[in-house]
């Protein structure tokens, strides 16, 4: 059965034009047109993470401000949402937009960190038992839990994997204990991020849980997401603690970084040697 014949199935009207979209690292991505008038977007691929990625966008949009788009249906291998219109990348006024929407974000709170279900990273499996620490949390279900998963399919060498051990044992003497768990989308870079109109559009491609907010804020800085427009405004809601820009950040984007070694290894994993080599490891 057709891409076309699966929605017409599954939303009761005619697809009247279906485009395959730039993007899609765990699936295809098309925008289609039904009879109605009405705009959506269709992921469809074999990877099994499909249901997940519609749960955790249902989640967001019950539970927070963000422009998350309806999810008409979603199954391990198609997932259907709403078209969210997009014009233009990332400026000043979005970005300050975006600084709002991030902190409200992270100010819905739960008990533990981790998540009611494991979700998943760029299609990756990611752990979320309920955790009552945020250091051992991150210890164990990001740091070592990716780099494990790198070695497994050998893109990440043992050495490197022995450091990640021994550094994370001193990560106590490191990082700090939030004073409670953060809701955080888990994976907002620019391609996860819409515009238009000088306002964020849409948020898509969610990897919830929730951590100390930190971790987001730092992996933001990775792949240059905003610049100090964001921040500045980021602060105006929720305080950045000392030391974080210096010594933090650094240590959290390990784990996005482990995540693209275990997606493409290359330059990824001499990138995850620097930032241990920094700490003395």
């Amino acid at each position: 059965m057709s891409i076309s014949q699966q929605l017409e199935k599954i939303l009761y009207q005619p697809v009247r034009a279906l485009a395959r979209l730039s993007g899609g690292c765990v699936a295809d991505v098309f925008r289609g047109k039904l009879a109605d008038g009405k705009q959506i977007v269709v992921k469809s691929g074999p990877a099994g993470d499909l249901a997940l990625e519609g749960r955790m966008l249902r989640y967001l949009k019950q539970h927070t401000t963000l422009p998350i788009p309806a999810v008409y249906h979603s199954d391990r291998e198609l997932l259907i949402i709403d078209y969210l219109p997009s014009s233009g990348g990332l400026n000043t006024q979005s970005q300050e937009h975006a600084a709002d929407l991030v902190a409200t974000l992270h100010n819905i709170t739960a008990p533990q960190f981790g998540f009611d279900f494991d979700t998943v990273i760029g299609g990756l499996h990611q752990p979320n038992p309920p955790s009552p620490n945020w250091v051992a949390f991150f210890s164990q279900h990001r740091l070592l839990h990716m780099a494990h998963e790198a070695y497994k399919i050998k893109k990440l060498p043992l050495t490197a994997v022995t450091k990640i051990e021994k550094f994370a044992a001193t990560l106590p003497n490191r990082l700090m204990e939030p004073c409670s768990p953060s809701l955080i989308h888990g994976d907002l870079w620019g391609g996860n991020i819409l515009c238009s109109n000088n306002k964020i559009s849409g948020v898509i491609d969610p990897a919830i849980y929730y951590a100390n907010a930190e971790i987001e804020l730092a992996f933001t800085t990775l792949f240059s997401t905003f610049d100090q427009t964001f921040f500045r405004r980021y602060q105006e809601h929720r305080p950045i603690a000392p030391g974080f820009f210096e010594e933090r950040l650094d240590i959290y984007n390990l784990y996005p970084l482990l995540v693209h070694v275990r997606l493409f290894g290359g330059h990824y994993v001499s990138q995850v040697e620097r930032t241990l080599q920094r700490f003395g490891f």
